[in-house]
């Protein structure tokens, strides 16, 4: 029996992988072999992935789309296939949070995380999910969050919707696991990203940023992870090695779920 880790010869949607996460696992996935296309909701965010993906020597495709927009996700899927080529492969990357103490958020901020973080996911995955069926094959990747399975403060509706995009993935298993379509989800630990930079840096007076020592104490790893070392299980599961795993969370996170912290001294 042959293990096969390739992508060669499909087509693999990343959204919101102009820079990151997604750029991180697009590359990932073009190194497989895989056809890279990806969205942004701004022309000028698709052009600076298409720079960066250029340096990396990966020939990417970009759109301009708003993955909340049900009619223009539509049109990018039928654009995709029409000069593309068919999705084999959808990795729902796209997401927002905004660190809010529950009681000061408005309702409307809520529902914009739900709507990108969730709904967006849904929205996708239905639009290619016709297609998968048709051809006997597909691969959908939900990134999840440890905060899929963790409470913390300020990130109520993160953490909602990061539970519902769990449930989502393990639906998605139960009702099109039939076709051959496996969808399962990453749910990443802290990585080390420019967002996080400024939680990284020495204080004036060279000790550690407090979020930095919090982090590598409850990490056994005690480091913060690297994009790329997401690259790794998403190829997994977007390959035929993976075709006997479906409705799974494969949380990346150094072991921070697995670990209580450590004992005060």
């Amino acid at each position: 029996m042959s293990i096969n880790f390739s992508l060669e010869g499909k087509v693999a949607l990343v959204t919101g992988a102009s820079y990151g996460i997604g750029f991180a696992i697009a590359s990932g996935m073009a190194k497989a072999g895989a056809t890279i296309v990806f969205n942004d909701i701004k022309q000028e965010l698709v052009d600076k992935g298409i720079a960066a993906y250029k340096e990396a020597g990966i020939n990417a495709h970009g759109y301009v789309c708003d993955v909340t927009d049900e009619d223009g996700v539509n049109e990018l899927v039928a654009k995709i296939t029409s000069e593309v080529g068919p999705i084999d492969i959808l990795v729902n990357n796209a997401g927002i949070i905004k660190r809010i103490p529950m009681t000061e958020m408005s309702a409307k901020d809520f529902r914009q995380v739900i709507d990108v973080d969730l709904n967006a996911p849904f929205i996708v995955s239905k639009a290619v999910i016709p297609s998968m069926i048709e051809r006997g094959h597909g691969k959908i990747i939900n990134i999840c969050s440890m905060m899929s399975e963790l409470g913390r403060e300020t990130v109520s509706a993160y953490a909602a919707a990061k539970g519902g995009l769990k449930m989502l993935t393990r639906n998605i298993c139960s009702e099109y696991g039939q076709y051959n379509i496996q969808c399962n989800g990453i749910g990443p630990g802290y990585i080390e990203t420019p967002q996080t930079a400024p939680l990284r840096e020495r204080q004036a007076d060279g000790s550690r940023h407090p979020f930095d020592s919090f982090i590598c104490a409850k990490t056994p790893a005690n480091r913060w992870l690297k994009p790329e070392e997401l690259a790794g299980p998403a190829v997994f599961l977007a390959s035929e090695a993976s075709d006997a795993v479906n409705g799974h969370i494969l949380y990346v996170d150094g072991g921070i779920l697995a670990y209580i912290g450590k004992q005060p001294e």
